[in-house]
């Protein structure tokens, strides 16, 4: 069969013909991707420009006109393919641009929201009794060990967690549900920067 016919390929194209397919392949793909890569600069994206249309061009076999140029076709083809590329990429970097906006919204308010709540939460360890304040501060600010607090204020390791366990329970309760399991997150860290 003569391949180089256009009614011919055409044809052997409807009739599931592969190696009609092959010599298609074979004699446009190297044209189509310098033609795609002039559009599109990038020889990668080009090959997947051309074998997007090749595999469009197969799906679709039965719906070729003899009576049209294949060449012309796979040429349109192929510049319908990168405009429609060129709006997904476009669309993609406005969805994209869009979402960066709003993860820079929601880390600001989170970072101010955070900076509150620190300062809300230091507001309320100044209210804590006295013998308290002093042992939960030398322990949460000042990273100190139980037994060095207890060395250092001259009383036992066990006065020194009831004053640590008052502090956080006095705490809790001033604490919105909310926020109650932002003071591990906030005293886990040793030494707590106030």
């Amino acid at each position: 069969m003569d391949f180089k016919d256009n009614k011919v390929l055409i044809k052997c194209l409807q009739q599931n013909n592969k190696k009609a397919f092959s010599f298609l392949v074979d004699s446009y793909h190297h044209r189509l991707c310098v033609y795609a890569n002039s559009l599109v600069n990038n020889s990668m994206l080009a090959d997947d420009i051309v074998q997007n249309v090749f595999i469009n061009v197969w799906e679709k076999r039965n719906m070729l006109n003899p009576d049209h140029s294949l060449k012309s076709f796979l040429y349109k083809s192929v510049y319908n393919e990168f405009i429609d590329q060129y709006r997904k990429s476009q669309s993609l970097l406005r969805i994209e641009k869009k979402y960066i906006e709003h993860l820079n919204t929601i880390v600001a308010e989170d970072e101010e929201s955070t900076k509150k709540l620190i300062a809300d939460v230091k507001n309320m360890m100044e209210d804590l009794p006295p013998k308290c304040k002093q042992v939960f501060m030398l322990s949460k600010k000042e990273g100190l060990t139980n037994i060095e607090i207890s060395e250092h204020l001259e009383i036992s390791v066990k006065a020194v967690e009831a004053q640590i366990t008052r502090g956080f329970k006095i705490l809790r309760k001033k604490l919105s549900d909310k926020v109650k399991p932002v003071l591990f997150i906030l005293f886990n860290r040793k030494p707590w920067q106030l």
